[in-house]
């Protein structure tokens, strides 16, 4: 049930209206477009599915902990933004997480789930410093954070509620090979967002 209500509203969450996710403009300002900046780009889509697939094809504590890591590190990210604190290649960051991820994923290797944390952490400084820098200049700092937070935690748990649908869906040579593939499509929309 609870399974249930968690799809729903990251379904709810993916239908709001578009936003451009780097162009600098937005709807409103504080909760809604925080909510709406994560969901306004296929980078920011691809990276934070990526890690709910990743999640997924872990398990165990890496259920919550690597898209909580990710939650935690990309509203760091924003708070230095919005402190005005610089950092170098952000858009080459968040297309690299993108590919990185994708990668990982495709491999199919099994992390330790400390490195998987300390990995992502590191690409959501990206994704985060994005946020922060794009929030109209109006937004309450609060109420937009909270909102690019939930917005990416739903679709941390769309990629987490679509690999264990894939892990339960068929017997584990074949679950692991659509688990994989899940990761080379992340990989290959890396790839279009290089040549875009």
């Amino acid at each position: 049930m609870k399974s249930t209500a968690f799809f729903a509203l990251a379904l709810a969450t993916l239908a709001a209206g578009p936003a451009l996710a780097h162009g600098g403009a937005g709807a409103g300002g504080g909760f809604v477009a925080g909510a709406a900046h994560p969901i306004g780009g296929l980078d920011h889509i691809l990276a934070m599915v990526a890690v709910g697939l990743l999640a997924a094809q872990m398990g165990g504590r890496a259920l919550w902990s690597v898209p909580a890591a990710f939650v935690g590190a990309m509203l760091v990210g924003g708070l230095i933004a919005i402190g005005g604190v610089g950092l170098p290649l952000v858009e080459q960051g968040i297309v690299g997480s993108v590919l990185i991820l994708g990668l990982v994923i495709a491999v199919g290797r099994r992390l330790p789930v400390g490195l998987a944390i300390a990995g992502v952490a590191v690409l959501a400084l990206f994704h985060g410093h994005a946020h922060g820098t794009e929030m109209p200049l109006a937004a309450s700092g609060l109420a937009y954070g909270l909102g690019f937070a939930l917005s990416t935690a739903c679709l941390h748990g769309a990629g987490i509620l679509a690999g264990l649908a894939i892990r339960e869906a068929g017997n584990a040579r074949i679950a692991q090979f659509a688990l994989r593939a899940s990761g080379g499509v992340v990989l290959a929309g890396g790839m279009f967002l290089i040549a875009a």
